[in-house]
């Protein structure tokens, strides 16, 4: 005979007895762990952005397609299985190439970078045409998501109440349209995005519907613009899709990704706590009075690892 459990629970002051059958009691104990995995599904996913390649074939005077094979080979030789490229590696010219090496190397695209003016509407017509056939190359390729924020102004002038009014209706547009193809766009900043207590960036987070816009944080741009990268990821919260990563040290970009001037374990912490499954993407780049001591794979290898100690990703 089936011996009857009494549960208690204690709700505004009333005690409430539910009676429920041995069986019962078993079945919802043994999905709890569904319904706890369910409140803190916690399963980011690792790629790496290629930028930094392109500065490097730069500084040797080489061009993109001359170091294409080298981009893929090194990536996937440095531990990464998946890659955030720009768009110039879908342009006609690369894109045949790229898709042979992506086969060749057993490498998975992320997502695709693809920028440019929106705040005025000669210009974003002409940026969301060009993006739209980036994301019809990248498509093709299985991406499901384009990377892209709004250029500033020349000489990072102001843009006005309605020149951002402008911006936020033509990213909207932007959104719908890789909608209608199963794409998601994912709005990426840099510094000038962050002025005037990050003006831009939140005007559109205001103005754009999230089903249309995820936002991909991009730490260190958050802090070079002088706001505080906490505050950011909790105002994003859910619409968080990818965060890019790379750490300074006194204020100048570290040649790998490592322990410097960002406190990338608080921001582990927050991802864990809102059950974050998006991309951690490394970016590393170079710029004026770091330095190189060590080959861009060794880097690259050595930011894979930390992401995978710090943020608990393989």
């Amino acid at each position: 005979m089936l011996a009857a459990r009494v549960f208690k629970f204690i709700r505004e002051g009333i005690m409430v007895h539910i009676s429920v059958s041995r069986r019962e009691l078993l079945a919802g104990i043994a999905g709890l762990p569904a319904v706890l995995a369910a409140k803190s599904a916690y399963r980011p996913k690792l790629s790496v952005q290629t930028y930094v390649w392109t500065q490097v074939l730069s500084e040797q005077k080489r061009t993109l397609a001359d170091g294409l094979e080298e981009i893929f080979a090194g990536c996937k030789k440095a531990g990464f299985r998946e890659m955030e490229v720009g768009k110039e590696l879908l342009a006609p010219d690369l894109k045949s190439k790229t898709a042979e090496l992506l086969k060749k190397y057993k490498m998975r695209l992320t997502s695709v970078y693809a920028a440019g003016p929106m705040y005025e509407a000669a210009m974003a017509e002409k940026t969301i045409a060009e993006a739209i056939e980036t994301a019809e190359a990248a498509r093709e390729l299985g991406v499901k998501m384009i990377l892209s924020n709004p250029n500033p102004k020349p000489n990072r002038g102001r843009k006005s109440d309605e020149e951002l009014a402008i911006q936020a209706r033509y990213v909207t547009r932007f959104g719908e349209e890789l909608q209608k193809r199963g794409m998601r766009l994912a709005l990426h900043h840099h510094n000038p995005e962050m002025a005037e207590n990050a003006r831009e960036w939140r005007h559109l987070l205001k103005n754009v519907d999230p089903k249309l816009a995820g936002v991909c944080i991009d730490v260190d741009w958050v802090i070079r613009g002088g706001q505080d990268a906490m505050t950011m990821l909790r105002e994003a919260g859910s619409r968080i899709v990818s965060l890019h990563l790379r750490n300074s040290r006194h204020g100048v970009w570290t040649e790998s990704l490592d322990e410097g001037d960002y406190d990338y374990a608080s921001v582990a912490a927050f991802l864990k706590e809102i059950g974050f499954q998006g991309y951690l993407i490394v970016e590393l780049a170079h710029e004026k009075g770091m330095t190189i001591s060590r080959a861009l794979v060794e880097n690259l290898r050595r930011s894979r690892e930390y992401t995978e100690e710090v943020f608990g990703v393989r």
